[in-house]
């Protein structure tokens, strides 16, 4: 197992609920905010595309909505 390095991040409120309905909907597995957010990054950089081109899109289209 890699050893693991702690970072902070700041997220949207929505985004938020999502994680922590994901959270209360696994009780049973008894699990945290931060394994669900790195079981997406996990997800997201074993995927099969160009993983610094899909961030840039994904922040430029955050941004757009932000505007």
């Amino acid at each position: 197992m890699t050893p693991k390095v702690k970072v902070g991040v700041s997220l949207d409120k929505e985004i938020l609920r999502e994680i922590d309905a994901i959270v209360e909907s696994s009780k049973h597995l008894n699990i945290k905010r931060s394994q669900i957010i790195e079981a997406i990054l996990t997800a997201f950089f074993k995927s099969p595309f160009d993983h610094a081109e899909k961030a840039r899109d994904l922040v430029v289209r955050r941004r757009t909505e932000l505007l």
